[in-house]
């Protein structure tokens, strides 16, 4: 009977949440930590020195890259890599651009101990792993879904993505920049090619629409 303990990476930009992961995960007989780091250029050069990496477990927002993007990095240097994001952002919002970025699991940082330790065995085993909420809503929208608005919300790139979300949250292009540590002008620059990719004439239409999106993703 093989001994080996799954090797785990933690990529995540808060220190004190990586160091509480780390304890959490090395209780368990079967699984360790290998590595960390809470930068997504640095994690790419720890997957080039250690290729024995099982699972990452990565955050949405890191501070110089978003975790959409890093993501496709890993997937070219590791094909086989099980990823699985963990966040504070809402899954709702979140779950289903994760999964279609490659990852395999979605767990919000509010759930208990044994749910991360649940999604991390799941997603090892090449399963998908979602709460039972999303599951359900993700199976709906398959069977009831929108194509055309699906392609154009897909059009978007991650930043992009994310400055929809907070848009829809109510936050102004100040409060954003300052949430995700970019410029006022990037964001501007972000809330026009959404507009472009939306078919949305002007600023008032895009707060409209980002509202009523959120809507929807929390109350369908």
């Amino acid at each position: 009977m093989s001994t080996s303990k799954a090797q785990v990476m933690l990529v995540d930009d808060h220190a004190m949440m990586r160091h509480g992961m780390a304890m959490l995960i090395n209780m368990e007989p079967d699984l360790e930590v290998c590595a960390e780091t809470g930068d997504g250029n640095e994690a790419l050069a720890l997957l080039k020195k250690n290729s024995s990496v099982d699972i990452v477990l990565l955050d949405v927002t890191l501070k110089t890259i978003s975790g959409f993007e890093i993501i496709k990095s890993m997937h070219a240097q590791l094909p086989a890599l099980r990823v699985l994001f963990v966040s504070m952002h809402d899954e709702a919002v979140y779950a289903e651009r994760a999964l279609k970025a490659g990852a395999l699991g979605y767990v919000m940082k509010q759930e208990p101990g044994e749910v991360l330790i649940t999604a991390i065995r799941e997603v090892l085993k090449g399963n998908i792993y979602l709460s039972k909420q999303m599951n359900a809503k993700v199976l709906n929208r398959i069977a009831t879904g929108n194509p055309e608005h699906a392609q154009l919300i897909n059009s978007l790139t991650p930043s992009e993505f994310e400055v929809l979300h907070l848009i829809g949250s109510g936050h102004s292009s100040k409060e954003i920049a300052k949430l995700l540590n970019r410029s006022i002008k990037t964001v501007e620059t972000h809330r026009f090619n959404i507009r472009t990719k939306l078919n949305l004439k002007n600023g008032a239409d895009l707060i409209r629409y980002a509202t009523r999106w959120i809507a929807e993703e929390h109350y369908p």
